[in-house]
């Protein structure tokens, strides 16, 4: 079923991932139709880590250059715009994606995800199905669902990867969410623009079983291949024993025997820490293969509190004293390590020393308070002068409160239950909140899931009548729009009032069970395969023509005649009859266009069955 998820709500939420920076004007840019390399060369070497990465992909093992790559420009002419474009992109996300979603792993995400981008370039390098520089890039983000899903929504997806065990997270997240990280990875990636081939290939990869024989159904063989390369990486030493015997499975479709593998392997897991290096993330972390959950630790009484001094004697004789009323106490010297750690551990209450170098409290106010992460912090100021120009000063720049020198230990303990309680009414106010987040996003996942229902054939999982003639009205308006051809398919199950009367209602339903999946399968990621009733189907082709939708019924008819339902004791094999039709613009309008290829199927019907026909004109279908 592939009822549309909306994407603008998902864009909407504040920590979507979402590109940044360099990176987003790349992106930007390359869209325009007049763009050109000297442009996105220049944009890359604004940003010196992004021109050192670049420089560092095009010369590696992947791409595959026969020459040493010194400048931006030519690295950037090399691999092309989109690739760069693409990589700078994967980067961006890399550098943007902290969150604080219980139970998900961030290290251990982008470190798996690297060691996939490095294993499907080293794969495709091998077994060309497209540029090993094109797929590295798919490897990194192929998963991004399951990161979209943490950020937007962290609480909500930290309940389900708590619940979930192995398999179940994907029926959590379609309860919750209306849809699961895999098909959330496809539509970001389609999204960012990128092509159909790569969105089909990791669509198929991830079926436990992959159809076909062709470029696209090779390519996801070799995403299975690379997510276990990924998963071993990652894995302790038990772990590993047991995924070696699947590898071995998998190896063997990409001729590698036992030895090869393991060389291959320790090719990977070498490049895989370089990488790490170059982007910055850990790739020294074990896992389990189930993924552990990460519980909160309890909360103690008291405030999590950050004390800022440049006076290690202050620092000591503060920290003693309030953690001894039953707060949580950190120490930092100096400004800018305290900025650090409020950034990485969000405390509830900052005490800040004015008089510090190299960034005084006054400044670490100030660059607070126009931040995100410190807006709602209660910022107390020590200080030694009451002068009124400098409090008032102080107060300007962000302080809820001041306490005088030397401390006194009673009057800055007054001052902490006072901003308590306005700490404990903030804390009231955001679990309200979240507790409305969670109840419209619990609302709006039993709508779509009520959606689902109400377009989904029950017996097959497909669209159904319904459904399809809401898409088809949908579709034919977008061609009308973009002058672009749109077609259809109408299909019949041949024989198939024998099958129901001779060997019952239940082989009946076996049988539109089975042609349902392999329609699903055989069709494009871009079409929609639907159930009309009966032993009726229809297949929604957007953007394409008459001609290669024919091919596109010819394969489904050959997927169906080629693999038969086992155990099936019927007269007659399962086939099937398909009538095509196809417009441009729009016109005919999907009525008609309906109506030409129901009776080019009824041609079918009429003569040998098991055949495909393409209405070319009205006139060409008339009965």
């Amino acid at each position: 079923m592939n009822i549309e998820f909306n994407l603008t709500e998902l864009k909407a939420a504040d920590r979507l991932p979402s590109p940044s920076g360099t990176a987003l004007a790349i992106m930007q840019l390359v869209q325009e139709k007049d763009a050109n390399v000297h442009q996105v060369s220049q944009l890359v070497k604004i940003d010196p880590a992004l021109s050192g990465r670049i420089l560092r992909f095009a010369n590696s093992a992947a791409f595959g250059a026969r020459r040493p790559i010194a400048d931006v420009h030519t690295a950037v002419l090399m691999m092309g715009m989109q690739t760069v474009r693409n990589f700078a992109l994967s980067l961006s996300l890399i550098n943007n994606s902290k969150g604080n979603c219980p139970g998900f792993d961030y290290e251990a995400y982008w470190s798996k995800s690297i060691a996939i981008s490095v294993a499907i370039s080293a794969i495709t390098a091998r077994e060309i199905t497209v540029i090993p520089a094109e797929s590295f890039t798919l490897g990194l983000l192929g998963e991004i669902g399951s990161l979209a899903l943490a950020t937007a929504w962290s609480d909500i997806y930290g309940e389900c990867l708590e619940a979930a065990k192995g398999q179940q997270l994907i029926e959590l997240e379609c309860e919750r969410f209306g849809i699961d990280h895999n098909a959330l990875s496809l539509l970001l990636l389609k999204d960012w623009g990128f092509p159909a081939v790569f969105l089909d290939a990791l669509k198929l990869s991830f079926e436990e079983t992959v159809p076909g024989v062709n470029r696209t159904a090779h390519f996801a063989k070799q995403l299975i291949f690379a997510r276990l390369i990924g998963n071993y990486c990652l894995a302790d030493e038990e772990h590993q024993t047991q995924l070696l015997p699947k590898l071995k499975a998998e190896a063997d479709f990409h001729a590698l025997d036992d030895v090869a593998l393991l060389a291959f392997i320790d090719e990977i897991t070498e490049l895989w820490h370089e990488w790490g290096k170059v982007c910055d993330v850990k790739t020294d972390i074990c896992q389990p293969l189930q993924e552990t959950v990460v519980t909160m630790e309890s909360i103690l009484p008291g405030l999590n509190v950050l004390l800022v001094d440049d006076d290690p004697m202050m620092l000591a004789r503060l920290s003693k004293q309030l953690t001894a009323a039953g707060n949580q106490v950190a120490v930092c010297r100096n400004g800018e390590s305290a900025l650090k750690y409020v950034i990485d551990l969000r405390p509830q209450l900052v005490i800040t020393d004015w008089r510090m170098k190299p960034m005084d409290g006054l400044t670490l106010c100030k660059t607070l308070r126009a931040s995100v992460f410190g807006k709602n912090i209660y910022l107390i100021m020590l200080t030694s002068t009451e002068d009124e120009d400098a409090l008032v000063e102080a107060f300007d720049a962000g302080i809820d409160d001041y306490v005088t020198k030397p401390v006194s230990l009673r009057v800055l303990l007054a001052r902490i239950r006072a901003g308590q309680r306005i700490i404990t009414l903030q804390d009231e106010l955001e679990k309200e909140s979240r507790d409305i987040q969670r109840y419209t996003v619990e609302l709006a996942a039993a709508n779509r899931r009520l959606k689902l229902m109400a377009n989904t054939d029950i017996l097959t999982n497909l669209p159904n009548r319904r459904y399809a003639l809401s898409r088809l009205e949908q579709e034919s308006a977008t061609a009308l729009r973009a002058k672009q051809p749109l077609s259809i398919l109408m299909l019949d199950l041949d024989h198939f009032k024998s099958v129901n009367d001779t060997m019952g209602h239940e082989v009946g339903d076996r049988v539109l069970t089975h042609a349902a999946k392999l329609m699903r399968e055989t069709a494009r990621s871009s079409d929609t395969v639907c159930r009309l009733g009966g032993e009726e189907f229809l297949i929604i082709a957007p953007n394409t023509d008459g001609t290669t939708a024919l091919l596109l019924a010819e394969r489904i008819r050959s997927a169906i005649e080629e693999n038969q339902l086992q155990g099936l004791a019927s007269p007659y094999p399962v086939t099937v009859s398909i009538g095509v039709a196809g417009s441009v613009g729009a016109k005919p309008d999907w009525k008609i266009l309906m109506k030409w290829a129901d009776d080019a199927l009824y041609l079918v019907k009429q003569g040998n069955r098991n055949g495909v026909q393409l209405a070319l004109s009205r006139k060409d279908v008339v009965r």
